[in-house]
């Protein structure tokens, strides 16, 4: 292939391994470089435009794990073949702008524990001073009862936030909030019953609680495996109008990504059988290497994707204030039922959350976040191989704020989530996935402080060992 030169602009403020992503991916998208092109080498392109093999590798590695590109052994790198649908899909013709998404500047308004956690990784100052402002200045607020759909000024600053941080557009009008993702998949099954769609596909492993909650709701369930670029679409049903669940950017509990070309396959999937794609974007912001892959909802042209999101991951676990943002279509119908229901979450807490968000608090603590739990994985993932060679193997997704583990041992997962919360540790089964012999479970290390992750990940392995001589004696 010919060389690719840059033009590395001075008063770009993006790092270089970005510029670079963004220029092949436009090239790609706009189908100037065709399929099955190969690309220079990491030295060709490093040498021809003085830069560093590291920026060339960092930004051709976010080419591969959003699948723009493709790595053939001994070969080199190529424009990917399987992204045929997204070719002619990366024009930005024609979408609204941040202005046309947003409303005008005038609109905005407003110890007891079983399990050890990190006691730094919330900053409850800057909160607590948001929190005082709320009792102080907006007193008067707190007279009446929250909107059913979510306190205006939150739903501006969720908007906001997710066009600039996960590329999804919408206006503040298309946001609702909840009281956890239970609470919003509720409000959704009800959108759908208006639709007559009753069916709900969903990840195999996948998610429980949202599950229980479709369980419940009386939807008719289908299982669908997920391999290593997400779920299997070709196992979704056909010529029947469902939802399909699922979680494209860190797949729970796998942290599979699927790549772009799959993302439109499952759009166009959602667009040839009249069915809709509820995207849940669970801690995908927390992205330890490259930068956060793009959301689902930003591809949707045709209103197929309603996007799932929660503060809970990245502020503190009670804050309990969730998000989706509906299709247009979608929320025509629920301004229709919204009168029915109310709002669950504390209008105190929405509005602290607003000024929490507008003071770019948020901003900066996620950027912390990001920072301290990627040592945390780091940690994570040296430990258990130092440790649980032979016994435990860590399934590093390289997001998040857990690992799947793998434990080769014959006794009940439970039995070992029982003896993680024993030293302190976090984790929850993984029961779809255990066999006999080998037992799945996913541990939250980010709930503890880095240095005493160490301690606690030696003990548990520890223990475990102790446990599997005592049965084999």
């Amino acid at each position: 292939m010919r060389s690719i030169i840059f033009d590395f602009a001075d008063n770009n403020e993006q790092n270089l391994y970005i510029q670079i992503f963004d220029y092949i991916k436009g090239k790609i998208l706009s189908g100037e470089f065709e399929l099955g092109t190969k690309l220079p080498s990491l030295r060709q392109l490093a040498k021809e435009n003085g830069i560093s093999v590291t920026t060339v590798e960092t930004a051709y590695n976010q080419l591969l794990v959003e699948g723009y590109i493709e790595s053939r052994p001994k070969s080199g790198y190529y424009v990917s073949d399987d992204i045929s649908g997204a070719v002619g899909n990366g024009s930005t013709g024609g979408e609204l702008t941040l202005d046309e998404l947003l409303p005008p500047e005038s609109t905005k308004t407003v110890k007891e524990r079983s399990l050890i956690y990190d006691e730094e990784s919330f900053e409850f100052s800057k909160w607590k001073k948001c929190m005082s402002k709320v009792f102080n200045e907006y007193a008067y607020a707190l007279q009446s009862e929250a909107d059913v759909q979510g306190e205006a000024a939150l739903r501006y600053e969720i908007a906001k936030y997710l066009y600039a941080g996960r590329g999804v557009k919408c206006s503040p009008d298309q946001v609702v909030i909840g009281a956890g993702s239970q609470q919003l998949a509720t409000h959704l099954i009800r959108i759908l019953r208006e639709l007559s769609i009753s069916n709900a596909a969903m990840e195999s492993p996948g998610y429980g609680p949202v599950r229980e909650i479709f369980k419940d709701e009386g939807v008719s369930l289908s299982n669908i495996p997920v391999q290593d670029n997400g779920i299997v679409i070709e196992r979704l049903p056909v010529n029947m109008r469902s939802l399909v669940y699922v979680n494209p950017s860190n797949q729970f509990p796998s942290g599979a990504v699927m790549p772009i070309g799959r993302r439109y396959e499952l759009i166009k999937w959602a667009e040839d059988n009249d069915s809709y794609i509820l995207e849940d974007d669970y801690d995908s912001e927390l992205r330890y290497f490259g930068k956060p892959i793009p959301a689902l909802q930003g591809l949707d042209r045709s209103g197929r994707v309603v996007y799932l999101g929660s503060f809970s991951s990245t502020l503190f676990a009670s804050i309990k204030i969730s998000y989706m943002v509906l299709p247009k279509e979608l929320m025509e119908i629920f301004d229709r039922i919204k009168s029915k229901y109310s709002q669950t979450c504390s209008k105190a807490e929405q509005i602290c959350l607003a000024l929490y968000m507008d003071n770019g608090y948020y901003y900066r603590h996620i950027k912390k976040c990001r920072k301290r739990n990627s040592e945390k994985l780091h940690t994570t993932m040296e430990m258990f191989r130092e440790y649980g060679e032979g016994l435990i193997e860590a399934l590093d997704s390289k997001s998040g704020l857990a690992v799947m583990l793998r434990i080769k041992a014959p006794v009940p997962v439970e039995q070992l989530c029982k003896v993680g919360k024993d030293v302190g540790l976090m984790m929850n089964p993984v029961t779809d996935l255990c066999t006999e012999d080998e037992q799945v479970l996913y541990f939250y290390f980010y709930r503890v402080s880095e240095p005493l992750l160490r301690l606690l990940i030696k003990m548990f392995v520890g223990n475990i060992k102790k446990g599997m001589r005592n049965i084999n004696a």
